[in-house]
């Protein structure tokens, strides 16, 4: 299993100091299954973390997977942030937290809960649920305040060594004190060639101090570079902090927060009129958002689009925004603290200052989600998919707002609605729930947003197996459809009607629903992808009923549809119909053929779900074609995809027959060897078992033969018959001693040996016998 590294912002500033941090927050995650670094905002908690997660990979053979919540509002939302950053497509209808629960009940990972503060009980009492009810998983988190856990350790991070006034400095400074080694590479950011020397140091380390060693405040202190000398902006911060020394007393975090809200105060006053109002309304964004959504949310009374662009440039030159991304798709970000202060000046503009901004935010969503659905039916649809992933915690926050926000309800429901085909193609089921349950439950009036919110919720539940809450929700959408006079709506009902009667194994009245549904021409507004997927579930049932000619005719007939458009998504499913339809004819070389070009569409959208379809129609292929290996490993790489999922695909009637005669070809072909290649599939991600599936590898990453063992005791394994000390294990892997002697004593039990000779004896055999 590959480690994930989801959500991890980009860095583009170097990472300065911090080595004994570093190394402590290293011992402290082998040793402890929570640790909670805080400190006051501004510390640098989140670099820090950052930076030492790179060195924690290779201890979790589950990855390490960071969760960022700065953007998340409300706190029954923490648990749909952890399965998006886990990447969890699960179908099984249940809970969130038992969802998390069970995906990593024996998985050995690390999650980062990144910015816990203002959402402290929720993340408390979810990681009290998943430190006691999973064997291995730890976590990492950052907060102003220690979580409400007990058995948690804490690891204060403090601001950076600064010199003690008139302490004569050493000859290299910057070497003893990171503060000033900060402050001199952000200044020779902005002023190329500056450097620590005997004429300015004294005048850095001043400066260091009246910030308090704090990086934020140091940052944007260093970037006034651009415009002043060392001793000129030590002036200036002196005269501006001198009465903040005298308020603060003796209360040393009162004095540092005060002290980064000065440094803010000061770096908004050097702002421009334009920059000042981008600050305050782009603080509105929970999460990050790109210039797109910035023109559309922050300019308007005062600031044009022209002066935005020049004002959202000079906000990232003084480090007020950060910039994120790639080189082509640009994305910006406030830190947590210069978003507050954002806010609190947004809300100096009169009360109702805030929900405007919000309710600009939520219209730019509105807009966004609409034109992406009126954009899927063509050739952008994995751009599309990536745009919906990176605007998720603006679309959370969009929901947040209908939900909280008198008179908005209708607005949430017509977001929910326009998101049906995103949350369906990507398998993100449990989130799509969410919403749309809390919605249709509190905007029970009737409305074409409210028909339209029911049929997707029934599309979510048929997609969970759940034929018997689905059926009626789809037929109170078609009712209300019918008695608003919205044909378009009516027509998009056919899906889940058919839907659900094929999920019950009614394959003679789906068969009529579908037959109904394509007698009628498309309606205005019909969806494109919703009107294709008549023609893949006709071809379904009639598969099933042994029709293939019609079957494979009715596919034919909408792929020329989707090769004008350039779709993908139901072009897949429609390469999948044919595939199995000619599977069962006994053409196995066209089905395999269309069966791979229905996995590249499928990685190109992200369906995990049709790409384990699609590997095990491609394993019961590859079976009666002799080639039972592959038809193994693909079978294990599917099953790890429906584990995942928590799927029972027995209760679908055209994939049970296909993964038995699979299986049955593939130990009939192998013998004893279906074990090993069933395992290496297990041990494949999705991405991996496509590019098996594909040709585009031969096998597995790293084959595993047939073993009693877990990966990581497979692993420690290897590290006994290389010599190591149980010592030199634990500091191999970073994990306590006491992990490392329970992994040995666990070999040593599972394998029936007495001494550890014996262990690396035995890892050397499946060396030499690895293929």
């Amino acid at each position: 299993m590959t480690r994930q590294n989801i959500g991890r912002p980009v860095r583009a500033s170097s990472f300065v100091g911090r080595r004994q941090e570093t190394a402590e927050v290293k011992r402290l995650v082998a040793a402890h299954r929570l640790v909670s670094l805080t400190g006051t905002g501004g510390v640098g908690k989140t670099r820090l973390v950052l930076h030492a997660v790179p060195r924690l990979e290779r201890a979790f053979a589950d990855g390490v997977h960071i969760v960022q919540l700065a953007g998340v509002r409300d706190a029954s939302l923490v648990p749909l942030a952890l399965i998006e950053a886990l990447n969890i497509r699960d179908v099984s209808g249940r809970s969130p937290v038992r969802v998390l629960v069970d995906h990593l009940q024996d998985r050995e990972s690390l999650l980062v809960l990144d910015n816990c503060e203002h959402l402290a009980d929720a993340c408390s009492r979810l990681v009290e649920t998943l430190l006691a009810e999973t064997a291995a998983v730890r976590v990492l988190a950052t907060s102003r305040h220690p979580l409400d856990v007990t058995a948690q350790h804490v690891l204060e991070v403090q601001p950076l060594a600064t010199p003690t006034p008139g302490e004569p400095l050493p000859p290299r400074p910057a070497l003893e004190y990171p503060a000033l080694a900060l402050f001199a590479d952000r200044a020779a950011a902005v002023l190329p060639g500056f450097a620590l020397t005997t004429a300015n140091q004294d005048a850095v380390a001043a400066l260091c101090r009246r910030l308090d060693g704090l990086p934020l405040a140091i940052e944007l202190a260093a970037v006034r570079m651009r415009a002043l000398g060392v001793q000129q902006l030590l002036e200036r911060l002196d005269r501006r902090y001198r009465l903040l020394a005298d308020s603060t007393g003796g209360d040393e975090t009162l004095a540092r927060h005060r002290t980064l809200r000065a440094a803010v105060d000061w770096s908004h006053d050097l702002c421009t009129r334009e920059e000042q109002t981008v600050w305050a309304r782009a603080s509105a964004f929970a999460g990050s958002f790109d210039l797109g959504a910035a023109e559309e949310v922050c300019a308007g009374p005062g600031l044009d689009r022209d002066e935005l662009v020049d004002a959202v440039a000079g906000l990232v030159d003084k480090s007020l925004l950060v910039r994120d991304g790639d080189a082509v798709h640009a994305r910006y970000r406030m830190l947590e603290s210069i978003r507050q202060y954002g806010l609190d000046r947004l809300r100096e503009d009169g009360a109702g200052a805030e929900e405007a901004a919000r309710r600009r935010v939520r219209d730019w969503c509105l807009d966004f989600v609409e034109e992406c659905e009126e954009r899927w039916f063509g050739p952008d649809q994995p751009e599309l998919v990536r745009r919906l992933h990176a605007e998720s915690d603006l679309i959370r926050s969009a929901f947040e707002f209908c939900l909280n926000t008198p008179g908005e309800l209708r607005a949430g429901l017509k977001l929910a609605g326009h998101l049906w085909f995103f949350w369906f193609a990507t398998g993100a089921l449990v989130e799509g729930r969410y919403w749309l349950e809390r919605l249709l439950a509190a905007a029970p009036e009737p409305s074409v947003a409210r028909a339209r919110a029911l049929w997707a919720l029934a599309l979510m539940l048929l997609s969970q197996g759940n034929a018997g809450r689905a059926a009626p929700l789809v037929e109170e959408a078609r009712e209300l459809a019918l008695r608003l006079g919205d044909e378009a709506e009516v027509a998009h009902t056919f899906f889940g009607r058919g839907g659900a009667l094929l999920i019950s194994g009614d394959y003679t009245r789906a068969r009529a629903v579908y037959e109904e549904a394509l007698a009628l021409p498309p309606r205005e507004g019909e969806s494109m992808s919703l009107v294709g997927f008549k023609y893949v579930e006709l071809a379904h049932v009639l598969a099933i009923q042994g029709e293939f000619d019609r079957a494979m005719a009715l596919c034919e007939e909408f792929r020329q549809v989707c090769r004008t458009y350039g779709e993908q998504w139901i072009h897949s499913y429609l390469l999948r119909i044919l595939a199995f339809a000619e599977w069962a004819k006994g053409d196995q070389v066209v089905a395999r053929v269309h069966a791979r070009e229905c996995l590249r569409l499928k990685r190109a959208v992200g369906d995990v779900f049709g790409i384990g379809m699609t590997l095990e129609l491609l394993a019961a292929v590859n079976a009666r074609e002799g080639e039972g290996r592959s038809a193994a490993v693909l079978l294990g790489a599917a099953k790890r995809i429906w584990q995942d999922a928590h799927v029972a695909l027995d209760r679908t009637p055209s994939h049970g027959p296909v993964r038995t005669e699979a299986e049955d070809g593939a130990r009939a072909l192998l013998g004893d060897g279906f074990k090993c290649a069933y395992r290496e599939g297990l041990d494949l991600t999705s991405d991996h078992a496509v590019a098996y599936a594909l040709g585009e590898r031969e096998s597995a990453p790293r084959p595993v033969l047939d073993s009693p063992l877990t990966r990581r005791e497979t692993e420690v394994a290897e590290l006994i018959a290389e010599g190591l000390t149980n010592q030199q294990i634990a500091d191999r892997l970073v994990v306590a001693l006491r992990t490392a002697e329970g992994h040995v004593e666990r070999i040593l039990s599972k394998l029936g040996f007495t001494s550890r000779s014996q262990v690396a004896v035995w890892a050397q055999s499946r060396r030499a016998t690895r293929p």
